[in-house]
Formats: C-alpha cells, sequence, structure tokens
C-alpha cells in the first residue's frame, strides 16, 4: 500500500473492526477526476470456514466507512469509494499476509526494481521479520516487504475444479478431450500416381 492508504486504512480498521470484519488492506488510486478508495474485506480465520463475504457485509462496511470519511474528511477532492471481498486471487497487503499463505503461488509488482526485476510470480516459501521469501527460478528470492507494491495470490485454478489439467502437449487431459492435430490428408497411399495435378488448364501451340 502507499502512505496515503496506509493512512486510511489505520483511520478506517476500527470502523470495520467493530462491524465483525477485517480490513485486509486498501488500495488509494488517485486520477484527474477524482480518486478511488478500494477497501478489501475478510471475515476474521475463525469464521472463514462457516461463511464467505457477502453484498449485506460490503454494504454496511460502506454505509459506515462513507459516514467517517465524511467526517474525518482524510481525502482532498472527489472521490469513488468500492468495497469488496478478497476473492480467490485475494490481494496481499503486509508480511503477516504473506506468512498466512505460504507455500502458495503470488505474483507481485516491486515499488523499486530487485536484480533487474519489477514483477516475479513464486511460491511464498517463508516470512522473515518483515522479509518476505520466494521460490523463483529455482533459488530463493528475498524481498523486503516495504519494497512491494502490489501482490496477489495465484490460485491453483486446476485444483479448484476451476479449469481442465492440461497433458505435456499442453491439451486438455480430460478423458474425451484430446483432438488430434489439424493436417492436410495425403492425396494417396503413397504409391506412384499418373493423374494430373488439378490445375488451370494451358494451351498448346
Amino acid at each position: 500500500m502507499t502512505d496515503k492508504a496506509d493512512d486510511i486504512a489505520a483511520l478506517l480498521s476500527p470502523t470495520v473492526q467493530a462491524l465483525g470484519l477485517e480490513l485486509l488492506g486498501i488500495e488509494y488510486l488517485p486520477a484527474p477526476g477524482g480518486a478511488t478508495v478500494r477497501l478489501y474485506i475478510d471475515l476474521p480465520q475463525a469464521e472463514a470456514q462457516a461463511r464467505s463475504v457477502g453484498i449485506e457485509d460490503c454494504e454496511a462496511v460502506s454505509r459506515e466507512v462513507s459516514a467517517q470519511l465524511d467526517v474525518e474528511d482524510p481525502i482532498s477532492g472527489n472521490y469513488t469509494l468500492e468495497v469488496s471481498s478478497p476473492g480467490l486471487d485475494r490481494p496481499l497487503f503486509g508480511a503477516a499476509q504473506f506468512a498466512r499463505f505460504a507455500g502458495e503461488s503470488a505474483k507481485v509488482t516491486l515499488k523499486l526494481p530487485q536484480d533487474g526485476r519489477r514483477r516475479l510470480q513464486g511460491a511464498i516459501l517463508r516470512v522473515d521479520g518483515g522479509t518476505v521469501v520466494f521460490a523463483l527460478d529455482n533459488a530463493e528470492f528475498a524481498v523486503d516487504a516495504g519494497n512491494i507494491d502490489k501482490a496477489r495470490l495465484v490460485p491453483d485454478w486446476v485444483a479448484l475444479g476451476l479449469a481442465p489439467a492440461m497433458d505435456k502437449s499442453g491439451r486438455d487431459a480430460r478423458p474425451g478431450k484430446q483432438k488430434k492435430a489439424a493436417g492436410r490428408k495425403p492425396a494417396t497411399d503413397g504409391k506412384p500416381t499418373n493423374k494430373p495435378t488439378a490445375g488451370k488448364p494451358s494451351s498448346a501451340e
């Protein structure tokens, strides 16, 4: 998160908690016509197994947060408030959230390049203090959590049953789904033929 997003998150987090929810983080996206303030909310881990965030939760947070922002007025100019559940490709904010999802894959954009990289994707191995360690190119790649601009989990869509498994050639591995590669059927069985080739007739002198 940006410094502005951090400030807004610190302001709004107690309000979201009072509704029995958790504020995962905030995206603050300034633009000439007005900023977008996007809140990601979730249930506490103890309740996450029983149900998921619903539209009612988002509406309740939106009402309370809107009222607080009107009073506190931390954002100059016009802005649009959005409240969202994290989804399967949930965003990650801060080292603690990376630690929670250790072993899963994440796609990350860095604020400043590191070892020539601004973007990376790899499994989250562990979190050492404020450092997140990824598996990248068969090696460990350690990133300071403060240098992470954006990060999202990369779901295993196949394991979730939302995408077909692929074989080594990249074809759909489900039974009955394999297709032969398209190709031109040979004109003969390989034996010599005296038939003329079809084409535009030519005039003989």
